[in-house]
């Protein structure tokens, strides 16, 4: 079973290391957050109707990998977790992606 409060350990979104990649420059950091949330909302749609286990597995890799290069990195640690799941627990497991997106957008508004 997937719980969400599994990844409370890792930051929703480390500011720090998105900095570093883009200098500083908030036109950019604005830009990247925006793709990255456009992308998430894309992966979130094929994670919840997913028909096997490659798309799922390659939509929670693909939002893994969007999410952990923003610094979003609790949401990259539940795509993770999502991806070994078993199908019985999918539902469950996109519950959990769809929550821990739905609070690391509420942080990216407020960085």
């Amino acid at each position: 079973m997937i719980n969400a409060q599994t990844h409370n350990e890792l930051p929703l979104f480390d500011a720090a290391h998105l900095a570093r990649y883009t200098g500083g420059d908030a036109a950019l950091k604005a830009e990247l957050l925006a793709l990255m949330c456009e992308q998430a909302r894309r992966c979130i749609a094929l994670i919840a109707s997913s028909p096997d286990r490659q798309t799922w597995e390659s939509a929670l890799h693909t939002l893994k990998g969007a999410a952990r290069g923003v610094g979003a990195f609790a949401l990259g640690q539940a795509c993770e977790v999502a991806e070994r799941a078993p199908e019985a627990d999918w539902p469950a497991a996109a519950d959990a992606v769809a929550q821990a997106f739905a609070r690391t957008e509420r942080c990216f508004a407020v960085s």
